[in-house]
């Protein structure tokens, strides 16, 4: 498989996908938005932008080149069991999945990794990218623990691709402020994480922050016990955010980047004692 093609594919999606949500978000909107898509739209595209070069830099080859080269010389469970290739793509696609959950948790349960990551969860509001709005440290921390799971797990390259490309996909999707009716939900919820089932997640409540970590597959946070159904003051009377960074200014993309940097690591950290 071409990087090249690789890279066509990713961006492809990634184009068709938000172009999507983001028309499906303005037709059916689940909430009413606190701030326009022009205060909070540029600072977050340039981010992506960023990120995009930063992994492209530093990683050349990214997951899916590690995986060829991990086939051809047989490093990984997967390129060591005699199992079919769709069962290895399969397989790697959930597996992935479970590791993208347990990074989540370490990202909420470390105060250092939680300083990190909670520019995403100090977005003012809920739409299509808010799923894109990480930090580039954090970016460039998750592109290393999914090199070393796609190397010990020996994933095949098509299910890297597959995997990235959903992981993606389903970002977008569940992060969008998009109604869906009740009954779907509560039906869609059982295979994929919904909008309403992450929204939950960016919670400005801390034991609702701390749960619904899943961004692909709803089964690990059943499974795990970090399953939460509905916020306690309801979707459209809770609100969004964590307390530490509540200013239009926060908005803005140096008081974005400088973040993990700013005050206090904050109590929202899942640490036994309240972090400092």
């Amino acid at each position: 498989m071409p990087l090249m093609s690789e890279a066509a594919i990713r961006f492809g999606a990634f184009a068709v996908v938000f172009t999507a949500m983001a028309m499906w978000e303005a037709a059916a909107p689940r909430r009413q938005r606190s701030y326009s898509r022009f205060q909070r739209w540029p600072s977050i595209l340039t981010i992506v932008a960023l990120n995009t070069a930063l992994v492209r830099i530093l990683f050349p080859t990214a997951a899916v080149g590690l995986a060829l080269m991990a086939g051809k010389r047989g490093w990984g469970l997967l390129n060591n069991l005699p199992i079919p290739p769709w069962a290895a793509v399969v397989t790697s696609v959930v597996l992935l999945d479970l590791a993208i959950y347990l990074q989540h948790v370490m990202f909420h349960a470390v105060p250092a990794l939680w300083r990190v990551h909670r520019m995403h969860h100090a977005d003012l509001d809920f739409d299509v990218t808010t799923g894109a709005r990480f930090h580039p440290i954090e970016i460039v921390l998750s592109m290393l623990i999914k090199l070393a799971a796609v190397a010990a797990l020996g994933a095949p390259a098509l299910g890297v691709l597959v995997f990235e490309v959903l992981l993606n996909a389903t970002s977008m999707f569940n992060h969008s402020n998009v109604r869906i009716p009740v009954r779907l939900d509560r039906y869609l919820r059982w295979f994929v994480v919904t909008p309403d089932m992450h929204r939950v997640h960016h919670s400005i409540e801390v034991g609702e922050t701390n749960s619904n970590f899943g961004f692909n597959l709803p089964w690990w946070d059943r499974l795990l016990g970090t399953y939460r159904d509905q916020p306690a003051a309801g979707h459209d009377g809770m609100t969004i955010g964590i307390e530490q960074f509540r200013a239009a200014r926060e908005l803005w993309l140096d008081r974005m980047l400088l973040q993990p940097f700013r005050g206090p690591a904050g109590g929202y950290a899942i640490t036994w004692r309240s972090a400092a």
